[in-house]
């Protein structure tokens, strides 16, 4: 038989759907399976790309620009002006949603065997990617006891070595849904300009903050501006997660023009997301002052009910629509597994990410689950009443 690449053997399952088979057998056993796996949505997208995306009135279906199609990259500039950033369209690569832009960006910057500093837990498919790119994290700890906030700058800078090319952080957070603040991005961009790496902000989660809070964007420091890269997506901004449009933003032009040879190597992100993507740029502030609403009444149910539940531990997140919980038991891995394969609550059961998906440091994360926050209150109300009673009788098994 012939054999599989390394490289391949290496790539990690998803932690957020490696557990989809023992759903299917459950849902054809006639279990409900409720789905807190993952970050889709059940909120539609705005009115106005829904009725675009029902009735494009198009002759030909074309390859854009290997950059993106200069109307929808003119239109992200124009959106990142009404934040005050001031980003142009050469300064944009318009990418298949957030994960090419990635790819593209760590094979940019970083050569096989060098160093991406992450702190953990974060977004499970860095370790794909990073595989994918022939490249190591050297993870740097975030704990639960402090709602994950950004670890110290000492701390980073004793992994910093000839071979760290990179610091890479999600904010908001995905998994933790942490919102690093102001003094934590200025913290970083001394450290980056100091050691004169980049450093790269996953933002796509950047309107969803509660408690008033408002989202820093590393984009504000513009002494680091050839420092800088920001991932950015139309998937979770506007519910369009299927459209897979994202984009790389950033002021250094020689790494812009590095990512674009990526681009054209894969001809040009999709047609009918970008048209998309035009109309979802129209989109009026009301939607997302409707949606970050609903998502902050269902964070506050989600997390005072888990921590109703005796045992289970689950900070306050303030952004993104995910949390971390620490669940009292030892494997999260086969809990997930049992209450897919042997469990079921007045014909309902959950399907959960296991934590340890979201780190690289060995050990961590296996009491832990990821939530994502996507659905009603009420079926969030039933979830948490179907973990305390699988949790009780786990415990006995």
């Amino acid at each position: 038989m012939p054999s599989i690449s390394t490289k391949g053997r290496k790539m990690p399952e998803s932690p957020i759907r490696k557990l989809v088979p023992y759903a299917e057998k459950a849902k054809k056993k006639g279990i409900d399976v409720i789905h807190l796996n993952i970050g889709q949505p059940d909120i539609l997208p705005p009115p106005n790309v829904l009725k675009k995306v029902n009735n494009f009135n198009i002759e030909k279906i074309e390859y854009s620009h290997s950059a993106g199609m200069f109307e929808y990259r003119n239109g992200i500039s124009k959106y990142y002006k009404g934040i005050n950033l001031n980003i142009q369209p050469k300064d944009i690569i318009v990418t298949t949603g957030g994960s090419e832009a990635l790819i593209f960006t760590l094979n940019s910057i970083l050569d096989p065997g060098d160093e991406l500093i992450i702190p953990e837990p974060y977004y499970a498919n860095y370790n794909g990617f990073s595989e994918l790119s022939s490249i190591k994290i050297k993870p740097i700890i975030s704990k639960i006891e402090n709602n994950f906030k950004l670890p110290k700058i000492k701390d980073f800078e004793k992994i910093i070595s000839k071979k760290t090319k990179a610091i890479l952080i999600c904010n908001p957070n995905n998994p933790t849904g942490y919102l690093y603040n102001k003094d934590e991005i200025k913290s970083l961009a001394k450290i980056v300009k100091k050691h004169n790496i980049f450093l790269i902000a996953d933002e796509v989660y950047r309107e969803f903050t509660y408690n008033n809070k408002k989202h820093y964007s590393i984009l504000n420091e513009k002494e680091i501006y050839e420092n800088t890269i920001v991932i950015d997506s139309t998937s979770k901004r506007y519910s369009m997660c299927g459209a897979r449009v994202g984009c790389i933003v950033s002021k250094n032009n020689n790494f812009i023009q590095t990512c674009l040879k990526f681009a054209q190597a894969r001809l040009s992100p999709p047609t009918f997301g970008q048209l998309a993507g035009i109309e979802a740029l129209k989109t009026s502030g009301n939607y997302f002052n409707k949606v970050i609403n609903e998502y902050e009444n269902r964070r506050n149910t989600l997390v005072n009910e888990l921590n109703k539940i005796n045992g289970v531990v689950c900070p306050n997140p303030e952004g993104a629509f995910y949390c971390i919980a620490k669940l009292p038991i030892n494997n999260s891995d086969d809990f997930c597994k049992w209450l897919l394969n042997s469990f079921e609550y007045k014909s309902q059961t959950l399907m959960m990410a296991p934590a340890s998906g979201f780190y690289s440091s060995k050990n961590l994360g296996k009491n832990e689950v990821r939530i994502a926050y996507v659905l009603e209150e009420k079926k969030i109300i039933q979830a948490c009443k179907i973990l305390k009673k699988g949790l009780e009788k786990y415990k006995s098994v």
